[in-house]
């Protein structure tokens, strides 16, 4: 079989389409893990002391035919989101060209397989190395000035059969822009319609694995850094207002689809373990806030709302209780629900852990009605390390502040620290 399998390879380049596509669709069912003839795919890739690695026909080949006619691109993102598991695979994935040409084909609105090219830089990212070179990333795009379109540009390394360029051709020469930015936009795009039609999307793709991507980079400090430094609000035109990226996506806690809401929650999560980003966290977009050390302002984030809302059910509160409520989680109605993942559920408490960690921040909370919504979210709770975990934030938020915490501003940790000290994992908030 695998001898029948290695002959098909050489089909991968045939002049024909249809011929392309026969031979990948047979291979393509050997791309999942477990597969019996999966190393024929990763033969050739293992260099051995200090010889490095070299790239072998059929990766190369895979590469180009995400390039192709739609049922063959189809099959060959498909096979590279199936072996990217494989961290052999990286280095060949997050090189300069195919990095630009992924990420260049997911930011174009009229990219078809966008969402499979997400997924493919969801795997990808789960190595730091893709996060890191994801980070530092620039691709090429020439502004669209004639367009009714809210997307502006036009990235000049998608080129494929499966997404058209603009007719006419822009004449401007293109600019180099940092990718992550063009993600964050393409992915708030990718869940709205359209300003003329109810029907028409701005976007062929949803991408919703983009929130596992940014998930993943923002484990790493520099991922954290990007979500929490003021950047022009429109990543073309560097004069426009500046805005935190994180503001852009937090709306999106309580979205229908689990991959885009758990992806979500986790990136606000991991920026929440920078403790100088709390006040821009919490703030509302009517205060303008910086992150410590730099001194830029912006619009405050305003996450707490977007936190506590998938925490909150349809309990009536008290008239005093409501008033110290965020103005999005006063008198919700009786068919309010909440989140119905606890893993999710769990994600969110940890990120009020987290919060908890500096004064200022567990000040903010008790002034803004968590206790209140946290309080009814542990009368409803079934699962047991979600409730601990509530347990903890209670003794934090109602607990008194003593002399050690006094005039702290970014760094009261003691509290939190003590239990992820203690060797218990269970109390252990990490990044994911």
């Amino acid at each position: 079989m695998e001898n029948q399998l290695q002959e098909l390879l050489q089909f991968l380049r045939d002049r024909n389409p249809s011929v392309r596509q026969i031979a990948l669709s047979n291979l393509l069912g050997q791309t999942p893990q477990g597969s019996p003839h999966r190393s024929i795919f990763f033969n050739g890739l293992q260099g051995g002391g200090l010889q490095k690695s070299q790239e072998t026909d059929l990766i190369r080949d895979l590469k180009l035919l995400c390039r192709d006619q739609l049922a063959v691109a189809h099959d060959a993102f498909r096979a590279l989101v199936n072996l990217s598991d494989s961290p052999i695979l990286v280095p060949f994935l997050t090189e300069p060209t195919f990095l630009s040409f992924l990420v260049s084909y997911i930011v174009n609105p009229d990219a078809i397989l966008a969402d499979l090219a997400s997924m493919l830089l969801s795997n990808l990212t789960s190595s730091s190395s893709a996060c890191a070179a994801l980070l530092s990333l620039q691709i090429k795009v020439v502004p669209l000035t004639s367009t009714n379109s809210p997307i502006s540009y036009h990235p000049t390394q998608s080129r494929s059969a499966t997404c058209s360029a603009p007719v006419p051709y822009p004449s401007i020469e293109p600019k180099q822009v940092h990718a992550l930015p063009l993600l964050v936009d393409a992915f708030v795009q990718g869940a709205n319609l359209g300003p003329n039609l109810s029907s028409e999307r701005i976007r062929k793709g949803d991408l919703h694995f983009l929130s596992s991507v940014f998930a993943n980079i923002s484990a790493s400090h520099a991922g954290k850094i990007f979500f929490v430094t003021p950047r022009p609000s429109d990543a073309i035109k560097s004069e426009s207002a500046l805005e935190y990226p994180l503001s852009k996506i937090v709306p999106f806690t309580e979205h229908g689809d689990i991959i885009r809401r758990g992806g979500v929650a986790s990136t606000i999560k991991n920026c929440a373990f920078h403790a100088p980003a709390h006040q821009a966290l919490l703030s509302p977009d009517t205060d303008k806030v910086a992150v410590p050390p730099t001194t830029t302002v912006a619009p405050g984030i305003d996450t707490l709302p977007y936190v506590l809302l998938p925490l909150a059910g349809p309990e009536e509160l008290d008239l005093e209780d409501q008033e110290k409520l965020p103005s999005a989680l006063q008198f919700l109605p009786p068919t309010k629900k909440r989140e119905s993942d606890p893993a999710l559920r769990l994600t969110h408490i940890e990120t009020l852990l987290l919060l908890c960690t500096t004064r200022w921040g567990r000040d903010f909370l008790r002034a803004n009605g968590v206790y209140e919504i946290i309080r009814a979210a542990h009368l409803e709770e079934v699962v047991d390390k979600v409730s601990e975990h509530i347990e903890r934030l209670v003794q934090l938020i109602k607990g008194a502040e003593g002399s050690e915490t006094a005039d702290d501003q970014i760094d009261a940790t003691a509290s939190t620290a003590e239990h992820e000290d203690s060797g218990d994992e269970d109390h252990k908030i990490e990044e994911v």
